[in-house]
């Protein structure tokens, strides 16, 4: 039902499509006979909207990996830089929360592990909705920040890291067999702020999965019970990303990119002084809006990766100035 409905969605929107570029093309034939030229603008400032977003809908069809239309899992970790790299993960947190919500998406706080002065050392959120791991699964890497320090009474430059692993949701069409022998179960008390409940009672679980050394954390709920299950299911949806990976090419690349959260790492660059620039070091994409990106306008970056992906070149050097 689910898979009949999103190809209903599709169907529906390539219909309105046609319908809307015949109608403004019979606007600018109307308007040129009639020398409105007004007309004719406003016709042709749609199709330019229109081509926008057939241009999505082309790269919604790339979206065809065994899991791309799943829900996803996306953990942020602060890297070299301290205080200063905790707070650029809790902004990076926020980025992709904004982007999802943007998107008609449901978020899910998993679990999150606060810095001791501010931002957070770690966090993890679940990105429920049609083809959310298909667009986030662009996004993992190493981020990269240049400011004026706000924690610095000098005032200096600073550099911090962060780093995004994104994994898919498993559902029922696929079945990931785990050892509970091969599997260690930590329990511990929640972090972050809560009430009696959290500060008394050892509701988190820890799973470490002993063969590959994966670790996942899930202390989202009041209930251990409920989050051991969470992350059990966070568990087999992290061997399930590993095993995909081993069956691409450049797996062994990007697992290297995750070893170090530091210089030489990085897929994009956020540079907000002496300069404004965000560029994505894999594409070339850039763009002079550092706000509006911090504040989720992801689409241009996670547009060119995908269909660098698909069509093994993305463009290069591409720059907006706004």
């Amino acid at each position: 039902m689910q898979e009949r409905t999103a190809l209903e969605d599709q169907l529906t929107s390539i219909g309105r499509i046609e319908q809307e570029l015949d109608d403004q093309l019979t606007m600018i034939e109307l308007g040129e006979s009639e020398k409105d030229q007004k007309a004719v603008v406003e016709a042709e400032e749609a199709l330019k909207k229109l081509r926008a977003e057939v241009a999505r809908h082309e790269l919604e069809a790339l979206l065809s990996g065994e899991a791309d239309a799943n829900d996803s899992y996306l953990e942020v970790h602060a890297g070299s830089g301290g205080t200063e790299s905790q707070d650029w993960a809790n902004m990076l947190l926020r980025m992709y929360t904004r982007w999802a919500e943007q998107h008609g998406y449901k978020v899910e706080y998993v679990e999150e592990t606060e810095g001791e002065e501010a931002g957070i050392k770690s966090a993890t959120i679940k990105v429920a909705g049609r083809n959310a791991y298909g667009w986030l699964k662009t996004e993992d890497g190493v981020h990269r920040l240049v400011r004026i320090s706000p924690f610095d009474a000098n005032a200096r430059r600073h550099t911090s890291f962060a780093g995004v692993t994104v994994y898919p949701v498993v559902d029922d069409r696929i079945v990931v067999d785990v050892k509970e022998s091969d599997v260690r179960v930590d329990t511990m008390r929640a972090g972050g702020a809560g009430g009696q409940h959290v500060n008394k009672t050892e509701s988190a679980i820890r799973l470490t999965h002993i063969p590959t050394n994966i670790v996942v954390v899930c202390q989202n709920d009041r209930s251990q019970h409920r989050n051991r299950a969470q992350a059990w299911d966070m568990l087999r949806a992290r061997l399930y990303q590993f095993e995909l990976r081993k069956r691409e090419e450049k797996a062994a690349a990007e697992q290297a990119a995750k070893t170090d959260i530091g210089w030489g790492h990085q897929i994009r660059s956020y540079v907000l002084q002496p300069y404004q620039m965000v560029k994505d070091l894999r594409t070339g994409v850039s763009t002079s809006n550092t706000g509006a990106v911090l504040d989720g306008d992801l689409d241009r970056f996670m547009e060119a990766a995908l269909a660098q992906r698909a069509f093994g070149t993305g463009p290069k050097e591409v720059e907006e100035v706004e």
